[in-house]
C-alpha cells in the first residue's frame, strides 16, 4: 500500500487538511469534521502511519462505528474523507493504492432526525427569564432559531445589520459563503427587541464587535457555548429528549410540514442545495396527507 516512507503519518492528515483549506476552501466547520474522521481512523492504526493503512484497518473502524450505533450518515461522511484522504496520498505519490475503495456506505442512509413536540418547544422558550440580560439573550437565540430553522452556525454569525426587523426578514450566510433571506414572525422579533434593547447594551459595551449574541465576557458566542446553554435550558425546561444544536432547525422543519408547508418552501428556508437532503422530512408530509384523507375522504 505505501509507495514510499516519507512523512509520518499525523504529519500527512495535517497536510491534506492544509490542502483542503488552501487549495479547496472548505468552511472551517467542514475542516473540523474532516479532522474528527481522520482522528478515528489514527487511533485505530495506532502508531503506524496513515499510509500503512490496509482495507482491514477500515473494516475494524466501521464495525467498531456500528458497534457504537454511529448513523448511517455519519457512517458515509467517514467513508468519504478517507477515500478523498488516498486520493490525496496517491496523487503526493505515497501510496499506490485506496483501502477505501470498494467500501460500501451503509444504503438508505437518511434517518428522520429527532425534533421536540411543539409543546417541548413551548416549555424550553418558556425557561429563559426574561427580567435578566442572560434569560434575554438565551431566549432571543431559542425563539430566533425556530423562527427560522437557522444552522446554529449561521444563528450565530450574524450581526445586528443582519436583521432587517422592519420587514421582518434577515439575512444569512449559509454553507459555502451563500447568503440567503429568511423571513421570522412577531414574537421572535420581540424577543430580540427585548435583548436589543436592553439584554446586549449590560452585557457588552464593545461598540465594534457587532455579532448579534455574545457571550458574559461580551464576545461572540461560540458553538460549545451555545450547546452548554441549550443542554442546560433543556434540563430546566424537563425536556428528556437529547437536545443538540440543530434539534430545534428539525423541529421548525417537521412543525412547518405537519401545518400544511410544502416540501420545496421547506427546502428553500432551510437553504438546502437540493431537495433530496429536505426530503429525510417526507415521511411527515406523506403522515400530514394520511390525515388530511382520512379527514375529508367520504371513503377513508
Amino acid at each position: 500500500m505505501s509507495a514510499s516512507g516519507g512523512a509520518r503519518g499525523s504529519d500527512w492528515s495535517e497536510r491534506y487538511l492544509d490542502y483542503l483549506t488552501v487549495e479547496r476552501g472548505l468552511a472551517p466547520n467542514t475542516i473540523a469534521a474532516y479532522r474528527a474522521d481522520l482522528g478515528r481512523l489514527r487511533r485505530a492504526l495506532g502508531k503506524r502511519p496513515v499510509e500503512r493503512a490496509e482495507r482491514s484497518d477500515l473494516l475494524v473502524v466501521l464495525r467498531g462505528m456500528r458497534l457504537e450505533s454511529r448513523s448511517p450518515r455519519t457512517v458515509a461522511r467517514w467513508l468519504a474523507t478517507i477515500r478523498g484522504l488516498y486520493r490525496f496520498l496517491a496523487a503526493e505519490e505515497v501510496v499506490t493504492g485506496n483501502p477505501a475503495d470498494h467500501l460500501d456506505p451503509p444504503r438508505n442512509w437518511r434517518s428522520l432526525p429527532k425534533g421536540l413536540r411543539t409543546e417541548e418547544v413551548e416549555a424550553l422558550l418558556a425557561v429563559p427569564d426574561r427580567a435578566t440580560p442572560v434569560g434575554m439573550r438565551d431566549a432571543a437565540m431559542f425563539e430566533l432559531l425556530y423562527a427560522t430553522g437557522l444552522r446554529v452556525s449561521e444563528l450565530l454569525g450574524l450581526d445586528i445589520e443582519d436583521l432587517h426587523r422592519d420587514a421582518g426578514y434577515l439575512r444569512c450566510r449559509g454553507k459555502g459563503s451563500k447568503e440567503r433571506v429568511v423571513p421570522f414572525g412577531a414574537q421572535a422579533d420581540t424577543v430580540v427587541g427585548l435583548w436589543l434593547d436592553e439584554g446586549r447594551p449590560a452585557i457588552t459595551r464593545d461598540v465594534a464587535n457587532r455579532r448579534l449574541f455574545v457571550n458574559l465576557r461580551g464576545k461572540a458566542m461560540s458553538r460549545q457555548g451555545f450547546w452548554k446553554v441549550l443542554r442546560a435550558r433543556g434540563r430546566a425546561a424537563g425536556i428528556r429528549t437529547r437536545l443538540s444544536p440543530h434539534t430545534l432547525r428539525h423541529s421548525f422543519a417537521t412543525h412547518l410540514l405537519e401545518n400544511g408547508a410544502d416540501l420545496r418552501s421547506v427546502q428553500m428556508l432551510l437553504g438546502h442545495a437540493d431537495i433530496s437532503t429536505t426530503q429525510i422530512y417526507t415521511h411527515v408530509d406523506r403522515e400530514r396527507l394520511r390525515r388530511m384523507y382520512d379527514s375529508f375522504h367520504p371513503r377513508a
